[in-house]
């Protein structure tokens, strides 16, 4: 435990990423020889910052993923997961009650360096209620009606793309799932509550991969060692497992 704060990310991991055009649930996807959600427990491991993982995963997945651990002196606990990221997000909150610090991490965003979430952490530390890593929006939005008509250009300066983790205080967090309102993600629940919302510098390796050519560019940055995230191959695991 960091502190008089223990630190939980939970990782959804039930969602089956049509767009990415394969025919398992998209965590499962490698990227680089290893599932997504594999690198993206190697990034939580490896940035030092947190006390336990939950990951949530379809029920008759839950033996297939335990298997697929790396390897980590934190416990790292699998759950089912429910049929909306909202159930899956419930079911590990439900499963770390003595969470103080909670971490949404999407499996999907495998490449996270481990410094952002250290970074987020950090934030969370100094008392901000929730953080978000976030980063410039560098093309022109547009607003458009349900025709396609183009309603207005919002100033870019003043937008944000956000990444994970999400970052929030445990108590802020179940009162905001408390609720039954949806939102498209963790901190939108959280601002419905009043809440004020921090950002962190986010980083562009963090990307999420949810189309073929967003896998394409995960497996070439893997390939040509441009991750900041330590890729353990099987091999490794099954050295240390031995040794």
């Amino acid at each position: 435990m960091h502190g008089d704060s223990r630190v939980v990310a939970l990782v959804p991991a039930a969602g089956m990423g049509v767009r990415l055009g394969e025919s398992t649930p998209k965590a499962f996807v490698p990227v680089g020889g290893s599932p997504m959600l594999a690198l993206a427990l190697q990034g939580l491991i490896a940035s030092g910052s947190v006390d336990e993982v939950v990951v949530m995963v379809p029920a008759e997945l839950v033996d297939e993923t335990r298997a697929l651990l790396p390897v980590s002196e934190i416990p790292i606990h699998v759950v089912p997961g429910g049929a909306e990221r909202t159930d899956s997000v419930r079911a590990g909150l439900d499963a770390a009650p003595d969470a103080t610090l909670v971490l949404v991490h999407d499996a999907a965003r495998a490449l996270t360096p481990p410094a952002l979430i250290a970074r987020v952490v950090a934030e969370l530390r100094t008392g901000a209620p929730a953080v978000v890593p976030a980063l410039p929006v560098t093309d022109t939005i547009k607003s458009v009606d349900a025709t396609g008509a183009v309603t207005g250009t919002p100033d870019r300066s003043t937008l944000r793309a956000i990444q994970t983790p999400q970052g929030f205080d445990a108590q802020l967090l179940r009162a905001a799932y408390a609720t039954t309102t949806q939102a498209t993600d963790d901190a939108g629940l959280v601002e419905l509550l009043g809440a004020v919302v921090r950002t962190v510098p986010g980083d562009a390796l963090a990307f999420k991969i949810t189309t073929p050519l967003d896998l394409v560019l995960a497996n070439t940055l893997v390939a040509q060692g441009g991750t900041a995230v330590p890729v353990k191959r099987d091999q490794d695991r099954e050295a240390v497992a031995n040794s």
